[in-house]
Protein backbone atom coordinates (compact mmCIF):
# COMPACT_ATOMS: atom_id res chain seq x y z
CA UNK A 1 0.00 0.00 0.00
CA UNK A 2 1.54 3.56 -0.87
CA UNK A 3 2.01 5.38 2.46
CA UNK A 4 0.67 8.52 0.99
CA UNK A 5 -2.72 7.48 1.08
CA UNK A 6 -2.71 7.60 4.72
CA UNK A 7 -1.30 10.85 4.71
CA UNK A 8 -4.20 12.53 2.84
CA UNK A 9 -6.45 15.12 4.53
CA UNK A 10 -10.11 14.03 5.83
CA UNK A 11 -12.31 15.37 3.00
CA UNK A 12 -10.32 16.00 0.44
CA UNK A 13 -11.25 13.35 -1.75
CA UNK A 14 -8.19 11.79 -2.49
CA UNK A 15 -8.60 8.21 -3.52
CA UNK A 16 -5.37 7.12 -4.55
CA UNK A 17 -2.67 7.38 -7.18
CA UNK A 18 -3.78 7.26 -10.49
CA UNK A 19 -7.52 6.27 -9.61
CA UNK A 20 -9.13 9.57 -9.62
CA UNK A 21 -11.94 11.32 -7.05
CA UNK A 22 -12.77 9.29 -4.43
CA UNK A 23 -15.94 7.61 -4.80
CA UNK A 24 -18.84 9.36 -3.13
CA UNK A 25 -20.23 7.26 0.23
CA UNK A 26 -17.50 6.31 3.08
CA UNK A 27 -14.49 5.45 2.06
CA UNK A 28 -13.00 1.85 1.91
CA UNK A 29 -9.47 0.71 1.35
CA UNK A 30 -9.42 -2.60 -0.99
CA UNK A 31 -7.10 -4.48 1.80
CA UNK A 32 -8.57 -3.28 5.02
CA UNK A 33 -12.67 -3.26 3.73
CA UNK A 34 -13.30 -6.34 6.04
CA UNK A 35 -12.10 -4.02 9.14
CA UNK A 36 -13.48 -0.73 8.08
CA UNK A 37 -17.31 0.37 9.36
CA UNK A 38 -18.98 3.30 8.65
CA UNK A 39 -18.69 6.34 10.90
CA UNK A 40 -22.12 6.93 12.53
CA UNK A 41 -24.00 10.33 11.54
CA UNK A 42 -24.04 11.83 14.92
CA UNK A 43 -25.96 15.31 14.49
CA UNK A 44 -24.62 18.37 15.89
CA UNK A 45 -27.35 19.14 18.79
CA UNK A 46 -26.19 19.95 22.23
CA UNK A 47 -26.85 17.10 24.68
CA UNK A 48 -30.05 17.24 26.71
CA UNK A 49 -31.95 19.01 23.18
CA UNK A 50 -32.81 16.09 21.37
CA UNK A 51 -36.59 16.28 21.39
CA UNK A 52 -38.80 14.80 18.96
CA UNK A 53 -42.26 16.92 17.39
CA UNK A 54 -44.07 16.33 20.94
CA UNK A 55 -41.51 17.98 23.00
CA UNK A 56 -40.23 14.67 24.25
CA UNK A 57 -36.60 13.39 24.64
CA UNK A 58 -35.75 11.48 21.08
CA UNK A 59 -34.58 7.97 21.90
CA UNK A 60 -30.74 8.06 22.14
CA UNK A 61 -28.28 4.99 21.66
CA UNK A 62 -28.27 2.77 24.88
CA UNK A 63 -24.43 1.70 24.45
CA UNK A 64 -20.88 3.08 23.68
CA UNK A 65 -20.75 4.26 20.15
CA UNK A 66 -17.19 3.49 20.19
CA UNK A 67 -15.22 0.27 21.53
CA UNK A 68 -13.14 2.57 24.09
CA UNK A 69 -16.05 4.27 25.38
CA UNK A 70 -16.97 3.67 29.02
CA UNK A 71 -20.95 2.80 29.15
CA UNK A 72 -22.11 5.29 32.00
CA UNK A 73 -22.84 2.76 34.85
CA UNK A 74 -26.08 4.48 36.52
CA UNK A 75 -27.57 5.14 33.75
CA UNK A 76 -30.59 6.32 35.60
CA UNK A 77 -28.52 9.25 36.61
CA UNK A 78 -27.72 12.08 34.54
CA UNK A 79 -23.92 12.61 33.79
CA UNK A 80 -22.68 16.02 35.59
CA UNK A 81 -21.16 18.53 33.32
CA UNK A 82 -20.13 22.11 33.50
CA UNK A 83 -23.17 23.46 33.27
CA UNK A 84 -25.44 21.43 35.31
CA UNK A 85 -24.17 21.03 39.59
CA UNK A 86 -23.44 17.51 40.59
CA UNK A 87 -26.71 16.44 42.52
CA UNK A 88 -25.96 15.71 46.34
CA UNK A 89 -25.74 12.82 47.34
CA UNK A 90 -27.87 11.29 50.29
CA UNK A 91 -27.00 9.71 53.28
CA UNK A 92 -28.28 6.30 52.98
CA UNK A 93 -28.65 4.12 56.16
CA UNK A 94 -27.11 1.00 54.87
CA UNK A 95 -29.42 -1.27 55.34
CA UNK A 96 -33.15 -2.29 54.87
CA UNK A 97 -34.73 0.27 57.07
CA UNK A 98 -38.25 -1.89 56.49
CA UNK A 99 -37.28 -5.07 56.48
CA UNK A 100 -35.26 -3.96 59.74
CA UNK A 101 -37.93 -2.23 61.53
CA UNK A 102 -40.28 -5.27 60.90
CA UNK A 103 -37.57 -7.92 62.38
CA UNK A 104 -37.41 -5.35 65.09
CA UNK A 105 -41.15 -5.13 66.21
CA UNK A 106 -41.21 -8.92 66.23
CA UNK A 107 -38.76 -9.90 68.47
CA UNK A 108 -39.83 -7.34 70.44
CA UNK A 109 -43.39 -8.92 70.59
CA UNK A 110 -41.82 -12.26 71.23
CA UNK A 111 -39.44 -10.93 74.43
CA UNK A 112 -42.47 -8.97 75.78
CA UNK A 113 -45.22 -11.45 75.60
CA UNK A 114 -42.37 -13.97 77.19
CA UNK A 115 -41.28 -12.04 79.83
CA UNK A 116 -44.40 -10.54 81.16
CA UNK A 117 -46.84 -13.74 80.78
CA UNK A 118 -43.93 -16.31 81.99
CA UNK A 119 -40.58 -15.93 83.51
CA UNK A 120 -39.59 -19.60 82.32
CA UNK A 121 -40.38 -19.18 78.90
CA UNK A 122 -38.52 -15.73 78.38
CA UNK A 123 -35.09 -17.74 79.82
CA UNK A 124 -35.93 -20.21 76.57
CA UNK A 125 -35.78 -17.52 74.78
CA UNK A 126 -32.52 -16.40 75.97
CA UNK A 127 -31.58 -20.00 75.75
CA UNK A 128 -31.91 -20.36 72.15
CA UNK A 129 -30.49 -16.91 71.83
CA UNK A 130 -27.49 -18.16 72.94
CA UNK A 131 -27.25 -20.88 71.05
CA UNK A 132 -27.86 -19.34 67.91
CA UNK A 133 -25.22 -17.16 68.92
CA UNK A 134 -22.21 -19.34 69.11
CA UNK A 135 -23.34 -21.48 66.18
CA UNK A 136 -23.06 -18.28 64.43
CA UNK A 137 -19.77 -17.23 66.18
CA UNK A 138 -18.05 -20.81 65.68
CA UNK A 139 -18.74 -20.90 62.16
CA UNK A 140 -16.96 -17.61 61.39
CA UNK A 141 -14.21 -18.85 63.26
CA UNK A 142 -14.11 -21.84 61.28
CA UNK A 143 -15.03 -20.51 57.59
CA UNK A 144 -12.48 -17.56 58.32
CA UNK A 145 -9.75 -18.74 60.29
CA UNK A 146 -9.92 -22.18 60.42
CA UNK A 147 -10.33 -22.24 64.03
CA UNK A 148 -12.27 -25.19 65.21
CA UNK A 149 -14.14 -24.37 68.54
CA UNK A 150 -16.68 -27.70 69.81
CA UNK A 151 -20.27 -26.69 69.06
CA UNK A 152 -21.88 -29.02 70.48
CA UNK A 153 -20.23 -28.68 74.31
CA UNK A 154 -21.05 -24.94 73.73
CA UNK A 155 -24.58 -25.01 73.12
CA UNK A 156 -24.90 -27.60 75.97
CA UNK A 157 -23.29 -25.46 78.15
CA UNK A 158 -24.52 -22.68 77.25
CA UNK A 159 -27.75 -23.24 77.52
CA UNK A 160 -27.44 -24.83 81.06
CA UNK A 161 -25.79 -21.98 82.23
CA UNK A 162 -28.49 -19.79 81.06
CA UNK A 163 -30.91 -22.07 83.18
CA UNK A 164 -28.45 -22.78 86.18
CA UNK A 165 -28.18 -18.63 86.50
CA UNK A 166 -32.11 -18.71 86.90
CA UNK A 167 -32.69 -21.58 89.05
CA UNK A 168 -29.30 -21.32 91.39
CA UNK A 169 -27.96 -17.52 90.74
CA UNK A 170 -24.86 -16.29 90.55
CA UNK A 171 -23.14 -19.36 91.95
CA UNK A 172 -24.64 -21.84 89.86
CA UNK A 173 -23.83 -19.28 86.65
CA UNK A 174 -20.09 -20.03 87.75
CA UNK A 175 -19.66 -23.72 88.31
CA UNK A 176 -21.63 -24.29 84.73
CA UNK A 177 -19.16 -21.81 83.11
CA UNK A 178 -16.26 -24.02 84.69
CA UNK A 179 -17.86 -27.48 83.37
CA UNK A 180 -18.49 -26.11 80.16
CA UNK A 181 -14.45 -24.98 79.72
CA UNK A 182 -14.03 -28.49 80.66
CA UNK A 183 -15.98 -29.85 78.35
CA UNK A 184 -14.51 -28.10 75.43
CA UNK A 185 -11.06 -29.26 76.77
CA UNK A 186 -12.44 -32.74 76.64
CA UNK A 187 -14.27 -33.05 73.78
CA UNK A 188 -11.83 -31.36 71.90
CA UNK A 189 -9.55 -34.49 72.31
CA UNK A 190 -11.49 -36.41 70.35
CA UNK A 191 -9.48 -35.04 67.16
CA UNK A 192 -5.91 -34.74 65.79
CA UNK A 193 -3.99 -32.70 68.27
CA UNK A 194 -2.65 -29.92 65.88
CA UNK A 195 -4.60 -27.07 66.53
CA UNK A 196 -5.67 -27.94 69.84
CA UNK A 197 -4.63 -24.61 71.88
CA UNK A 198 -6.53 -22.64 69.96
CA UNK A 199 -9.44 -24.29 69.05
CA UNK A 200 -10.16 -24.79 72.99
CA UNK A 201 -9.02 -20.93 73.55
CA UNK A 202 -11.24 -20.08 71.03
CA UNK A 203 -14.07 -22.36 72.89
CA UNK A 204 -13.24 -21.04 76.21
CA UNK A 205 -13.70 -17.08 74.73
CA UNK A 206 -17.52 -18.17 73.21
CA UNK A 207 -18.56 -19.70 76.21
CA UNK A 208 -17.22 -16.80 78.17
CA UNK A 209 -18.61 -14.05 75.84
CA UNK A 210 -21.96 -14.88 75.02
CA UNK A 211 -23.94 -17.63 77.03
CA UNK A 212 -21.95 -16.59 80.40
CA UNK A 213 -22.29 -12.61 79.84
CA UNK A 214 -26.21 -13.60 79.09
CA UNK A 215 -26.55 -15.20 82.28
CA UNK A 216 -26.41 -12.03 83.93
CA UNK A 217 -30.09 -11.06 82.10
CA UNK A 218 -31.45 -14.68 84.00
CA UNK A 219 -29.74 -13.28 87.16
CA UNK A 220 -32.08 -9.89 86.70
CA UNK A 221 -35.12 -11.70 85.99
CA UNK A 222 -34.90 -14.09 89.39
CA UNK A 223 -35.54 -10.71 91.15
CA UNK A 224 -39.63 -9.92 92.29
CA UNK A 225 -39.24 -7.27 89.73
CA UNK A 226 -37.80 -8.91 87.42
CA UNK A 227 -39.52 -8.53 84.12
CA UNK A 228 -39.13 -4.46 84.97
CA UNK A 229 -35.37 -4.76 85.45
CA UNK A 230 -35.21 -6.30 81.99
CA UNK A 231 -36.93 -4.54 80.17
CA UNK A 232 -35.03 -1.59 82.02
CA UNK A 233 -31.95 -3.42 80.70
CA UNK A 234 -33.23 -3.86 77.21
CA UNK A 235 -34.80 -0.22 76.43
CA UNK A 236 -32.04 1.48 77.64
CA UNK A 237 -29.79 -0.68 75.24
CA UNK A 238 -32.12 0.44 72.44
CA UNK A 239 -31.97 3.78 73.23
CA UNK A 240 -28.39 4.38 73.36
CA UNK A 241 -28.00 2.21 70.13
CA UNK A 242 -30.76 4.29 68.67
CA UNK A 243 -29.41 7.74 69.88
CA UNK A 244 -26.56 6.99 68.39
CA UNK A 245 -27.59 6.07 65.23
CA UNK A 246 -30.11 9.19 64.91
CA UNK A 247 -27.39 11.73 66.29
CA UNK A 248 -24.42 10.47 64.20
CA UNK A 249 -26.21 9.77 60.83
CA UNK A 250 -27.64 13.77 61.20
CA UNK A 251 -24.41 15.24 62.49
CA UNK A 252 -21.83 12.72 62.71
CA UNK A 253 -18.37 14.02 61.26
CA UNK A 254 -15.54 13.18 64.04
CA UNK A 255 -15.06 9.29 63.82
CA UNK A 256 -14.61 7.74 67.23
CA UNK A 257 -12.47 4.64 66.19
CA UNK A 258 -11.97 4.88 62.41
CA UNK A 259 -9.87 1.83 62.69
CA UNK A 260 -12.51 -0.25 64.03
CA UNK A 261 -15.93 0.94 63.30
CA UNK A 262 -15.57 4.19 60.38
CA UNK A 263 -19.34 4.26 60.42
CA UNK A 264 -19.33 5.22 64.30
CA UNK A 265 -18.49 8.95 65.71
CA UNK A 266 -17.92 11.09 68.29
CA UNK A 267 -21.28 13.32 68.29
CA UNK A 268 -22.96 9.77 67.97
CA UNK A 269 -21.85 8.95 71.14
CA UNK A 270 -22.80 12.30 72.48
CA UNK A 271 -26.45 11.05 71.49
CA UNK A 272 -26.21 7.60 72.56
CA UNK A 273 -25.04 9.08 76.40
CA UNK A 274 -27.98 11.77 76.16
CA UNK A 275 -30.84 9.34 75.02
CA UNK A 276 -29.24 6.90 77.53
CA UNK A 277 -29.71 8.81 80.06
CA UNK A 278 -33.03 10.12 79.86
CA UNK A 279 -34.40 6.84 79.54
CA UNK A 280 -32.62 5.70 82.52
CA UNK A 281 -34.33 8.59 84.40
CA UNK A 282 -37.65 7.56 83.46
CA UNK A 283 -37.41 3.82 83.60
CA UNK A 284 -35.61 4.58 87.28
CA UNK A 285 -38.42 6.54 88.11
CA UNK A 286 -41.39 4.54 86.85
CA UNK A 287 -40.02 1.04 86.24
CA UNK A 288 -38.12 -0.01 89.38
CA UNK A 289 -39.01 -0.34 93.26
CA UNK A 290 -37.48 2.07 94.92
CA UNK A 291 -35.66 3.94 91.90
CA UNK A 292 -34.84 7.61 91.43
CA UNK A 293 -34.19 9.08 88.89
CA UNK A 294 -30.26 10.19 89.47
CA UNK A 295 -29.80 6.55 89.74
CA UNK A 296 -31.42 6.47 86.01
CA UNK A 297 -28.89 9.08 84.96
CA UNK A 298 -25.94 7.30 86.26
CA UNK A 299 -27.26 3.64 85.07
CA UNK A 300 -27.96 5.77 81.23
CA UNK A 301 -24.34 6.53 81.26
CA UNK A 302 -22.78 3.63 82.10
CA UNK A 303 -25.22 1.63 79.62
CA UNK A 304 -24.30 3.80 76.81
CA UNK A 305 -20.49 3.24 77.67
CA UNK A 306 -20.78 -0.26 78.05
CA UNK A 307 -22.89 -0.51 74.49
CA UNK A 308 -20.56 0.92 72.83
CA UNK A 309 -17.40 -0.76 74.06
CA UNK A 310 -19.58 -3.75 73.13
CA UNK A 311 -20.31 -2.58 69.86
CA UNK A 312 -16.36 -2.24 68.90
CA UNK A 313 -15.23 -5.41 70.64
CA UNK A 314 -17.70 -7.51 67.91
CA UNK A 315 -16.68 -5.01 65.08
CA UNK A 316 -13.24 -6.06 65.99
CA UNK A 317 -13.95 -9.28 65.98
CA UNK A 318 -15.76 -9.36 62.51
CA UNK A 319 -13.16 -6.90 60.98
CA UNK A 320 -10.18 -9.46 62.16
CA UNK A 321 -12.81 -12.45 60.57
CA UNK A 322 -12.93 -10.03 57.58
CA UNK A 323 -16.85 -10.26 57.48
CA UNK A 324 -19.40 -7.34 57.51
CA UNK A 325 -22.14 -9.32 59.60
CA UNK A 326 -21.72 -12.54 61.89
CA UNK A 327 -25.34 -14.01 59.67
CA UNK A 328 -28.05 -13.53 57.97
CA UNK A 329 -30.64 -15.14 60.38
CA UNK A 330 -32.35 -11.52 60.46
CA UNK A 331 -33.15 -9.54 57.34
CA UNK A 332 -31.96 -6.04 58.08
CA UNK A 333 -29.78 -7.19 61.21
CA UNK A 334 -27.83 -9.58 60.01
CA UNK A 335 -27.40 -12.48 62.57
CA UNK A 336 -28.09 -13.19 66.23
CA UNK A 337 -24.96 -12.06 66.95
CA UNK A 338 -25.00 -8.45 65.60
CA UNK A 339 -27.94 -7.42 67.56
CA UNK A 340 -26.45 -9.20 70.78
CA UNK A 341 -22.97 -7.26 70.43
CA UNK A 342 -23.72 -4.41 72.59
CA UNK A 343 -26.54 -6.28 74.48
CA UNK A 344 -23.90 -9.10 76.13
CA UNK A 345 -21.27 -6.29 78.04
CA UNK A 346 -24.26 -4.33 79.00
CA UNK A 347 -25.81 -7.28 80.85
CA UNK A 348 -23.62 -7.69 83.76
CA UNK A 349 -23.03 -3.75 83.73
CA UNK A 350 -27.25 -3.68 84.34
CA UNK A 351 -27.28 -6.24 86.83
CA UNK A 352 -24.33 -4.63 89.26
CA UNK A 353 -25.89 -1.45 89.28
CA UNK A 354 -29.47 -2.23 90.26
CA UNK A 355 -28.15 -4.42 92.71
CA UNK A 356 -25.82 -1.61 93.98
CA UNK A 357 -28.98 0.85 93.75
CA UNK A 358 -32.08 -1.19 94.59
CA UNK A 359 -30.56 -5.21 95.83
CA UNK A 360 -30.89 -7.97 94.69
CA UNK A 361 -35.33 -8.52 95.47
Amino acid sequence: MNDSSWGAPAGSGYWGPDQGPAPAGPAYDGLQAAQTRPMPIVPDVPAGDHQDDHGRGAAQPSGPLFRDETPNEHPQEPMSSPNRPAAPQKKSAGRDLGAAIGVGVGLGAVIIASLFIWKAAFVGVIAVAVVVGLWELTSRLQERKGIKAPLVPLAVGGAAMVVAGYVRGAEGAWVAMALTALAVLVWRMTEPPEGYLKDVTAGVFAAFYVPFLATFVALMLTADDGPERVLTFLLLTVVSDTGAYAIGWRFGKHKLAPRISPGKTREGLLGAVTFAMAAGALCMEFLIDDGTWWQGLLLGLAVAASATLGDLGESMIKRDLGIKDMGTLLPGHGGIMDRLDSLLPTAPVVWLLLVVFVGTT
